[in-house]
């Protein structure tokens, strides 16, 4: 079987790992791999695709820690809001910044950065909420060059509209 496409909009800073992505995947139901797999799953190529409206927050360690963390209750504005600070806080490449994604009054994730080079490496600091159980993950991610940062964010921007 062929694999099934996923799209929508999705913000990745760091490569690989480590990072911490802001996604909010979509699966098309009509696509012939998602309704072979929603078969053999004995649920409808819709509920098999999912809700192509929830984000989620993912963070990637090289030592193999990390954490996924749903986010029922953001909304895109509140991603291009963060992507905004984020921007905001690279105009000035020889200073350092701090943004942070909250929902609902709990900071998500909180992206400490600081001029390295000709970019800015970042510490990364994903707090789940109270209900999921889980423990708060720092992840240090290494320099990214700015140019590549801003291309990162502004795409991600213009997926949101």
């Amino acid at each position: 079987m062929s694999p099934i496409a996923v799209g929508g909009p999705a913000l990745f800073i760091g490569t690989d790992t480590p990072c911490v992505a802001l996604v909010r995947p979509e699966i098309d139901p009509a696509q012939p791999e998602v309704r072979e797999a929603a078969e053999r799953a004995g649920v409808t190529p819709e509920e098999f695709a999912g809700p192509a409206d929830l984000w989620q927050l993912i963070a990637d360690r090289t030592d193999g820690e990390g954490l996924e963390v749903a986010l029922p209750g953001l909304a895109d504005a509140d991603a291009a809001a963060f992507v905004g600070r984020v921007l905001a806080g690279l105009a000035d490449p020889d200073a350092g910044f701090t943004a942070e994604l909250a929902v609902a009054g709990h900071g998500l994730l909180r992206l400490d950065a600081r001029p390295a080079g000709e970019g800015f490496a970042f510490l990364a600091r994903v707090t789940p909420p109270a209900s999921e159980g889980a423990a708060p993950l720092d992840v240090e991610i290494g320099p990214t060059p700015l140019t590549e940062l801003r291309a990162e964010l502004e795409q991600f921007r213009r997926s949101l509209s």
